[in-house]
């Protein structure tokens, strides 16, 4: 005995939930199906259990795609403002940190609860702990899942990446859009640190912890970013290299301005100073964390005291060039790269074009966020489009 639903959402996550409830909204019957014991656990891990929930400056340029335009549409229907609109109606408490970032005050907890409240105000049902084991699609898409039968005419997947294997990630969404036909581009770990290799890991990690403000960049077209740097005990990370590593690609290097806007050799330019590596080492460390300063020093020392030779010292302090050994993977990024191609959907509602009643959002799809609440908008703006298309 089958359960017949208009809307069937596979995924209780950030996207999943915006299309429930947009889909409730509307009246259709919706049902969310959810493998993990509860929805919305990535949500309450994220921005350090703050939820970085949306972005002020959120703009189609700072998201990743095969298909630079493809954003453009759900991001334009579904804005920061409109998520903010929802947040004020539940009385959520929230700031402004760097960057147009928005966090709760409180906690995760909020957003989740929230949008349980909002599914449940649509009439929006919710099963948890319930694996799909098999998707067919004949005059309706027919779902076996935890013994039982479910039916619509509309299925929506929202299974989200590949990262964070622990919260419950799996490939679930890429093998369903393979079994119909629709292509999934290679997927690749993002907002990710980056690791070292073993002569560099020698050189530099056991300054773990150690932290400044670089400008990142990598080959290509790719932004540059202006944040902190983190070292690590097995290579980088912070923002900017969790930005940057969206970008970078084996075996490029990545770039890094470890003084940005500063001149660290003039102290040693000046009429009468003393040109030795003590002297670089005290200049170095007025602008850079001591420890650094002096290991990179040591490492990447001036070929002579000449007034060229200290030109090129500062290029190569603005230009430290790194070939990354790899990534820390899936177990450590944030997001997941690629996906879904872009052109095998709608852009206006997710609808697959091979599929007719099959949309994918979120996540699982070939558009990534830059770091700071910019994957959360697009998993809020493309579930709403999808909710109000299915």
């Amino acid at each position: 005995m089958s359960q017949n639903f208009d809307v069937i959402v596979l995924g209780g996550g950030a996207a999943g939930l915006m299309c429930a409830i947009e889909a409730g909204k509307r009246k259709r019957r919706t049902l969310v199906l959810e493998r993990a014991d509860r929805i919305g656990k990535k949500i309450l891990i994220s921005g350090g259990g703050r939820c970085n929930f949306t972005n002020l400056h959120c703009r189609p340029e700072n998201f990743i795609s095969a298909n630079q335009h493809f954003c453009k549409s759900a991001l334009s229907r579904y804005t920061p403002a409109d998520f903010i609109k929802l947040v004020k109606k539940h009385h959520i408490a929230y700031h402004e940190k760097t960057l147009g970032q928005l966090f709760c005050d409180h906690s995760a907890h909020d957003i989740v609860t929230m949008l349980e409240q909002e599914c449940r105000a649509a009439g929006v049902r919710i099963f948890t702990e319930t694996r799909v084991q098999e998707v067919q699609h004949g005059e309706q898409f027919a779902l076996r899942a935890a013994g039982r039968e479910f039916c619509a005419p509309a299925l929506v997947v929202a299974t989200g990446g590949l990262s964070i294997p622990k919260m419950g990630a799996t490939s679930f969404g890429y093998d369903l859009a393979r079994q119909f036909g629709i292509a999934v581009r290679e997927c690749r770990p993002a907002l990710v640190p980056l690791t070292l290799n073993s002569d560099d890991r020698k050189r530099y990690c056991d300054l773990a912890g150690v932290a400044t403000e670089v400008v990142a960049s990598t080959v290509g077209n790719a932004p540059s970013f202006r944040e902190k740097m983190l070292i690590t005990h097995r290579g980088l990370s912070g923002p900017a290299i969790l930005q940057i590593s969206s970008y970078w690609k084996a075996p490029a290097s990545i770039t890094i301005d470890l003084a940005p806007g500063r001149d660290l050799t003039a102290p040693l330019r000046q009429p009468e100073a003393q040109r030795d590596l003590a002297s670089a080492k005290s200049a170095f460390r007025a602008t850079l964390p001591n420890r650094l300063a002096e290991r990179w020093l040591d490492h990447n020392p001036p070929q002579g005291w000449t007034n060229h030779a200290l030109a090129e010292l500062e290029r190569h302090v603005h230009r430290w060039e790194i070939v990354p050994e790899g990534t820390e993977g899936y177990d450590k990024a944030e997001v997941t790269a690629d996906g879904v191609d872009t052109d095998e959907l709608s852009a206006k509602t997710m609808e697959s074009r091979k599929a007719p009643g099959l949309y994918f959002i979120g996540e699982v799809v070939d558009v990534t966020g830059h770091l700071g609440g910019f994957n959360f908008q697009w998993a809020w703006a493309s579930g709403f489009c999808a909710g109000h298309a299915v």
